[in-house]
């Protein structure tokens, strides 16, 4: 079993930087990788970033590539998504999930969920 929290969502203007942290609780954390996915009202879940047990292996949506930054340090059970260069359009809830086994780009396979970190991004 796995819990999860986010926190370090806020409000700032476009080009502006934010960092998300994800704490777990439960001694499988380290063996899970652990994904970032976003949500917009009236929305589905939309994959952001996903990273391996180990941090050696990361993927990221098109639309982040190149600005935000996932990272982990398994001896504090914490997870990050450094976001830079905002934009408006990055403006959701951000929900941090986990999975035993490899890095999936696709909710339906984590079996752990954060309760979600609102981001706001104004231009």
């Amino acid at each position: 079993q796995v819990q999860l929290v986010e926190s370090g969502g806020g409000s700032v203007q476009a080009g502006g930087s934010l960092r998300l942290s994800c704490v777990a609780s439960g001694r499988t954390f380290s063996a899970s990788a652990v994904g970032w996915f976003r949500q917009t009202p009236g929305k589905e879940q939309n994959f952001v970033a996903a990273i391996n047990w180990s941090g050696t292996s990361s993927e990221y949506a098109d639309s982040v590539k190149g600005r935000f930054t996932i990272s982990r340090d398994n001896s504090k059970n914490t997870a990050y998504l450094q976001m830079n260069t905002l934009k408006p359009e990055d403006t959701a809830i951000y929900y941090c999930a986990a999975v035993t086994g490899v890095v999936k780009t696709s909710p339906e396979w984590y079996d752990y969920w954060g309760q979600g970190t609102q981001v706001t991004v104004s231009s």
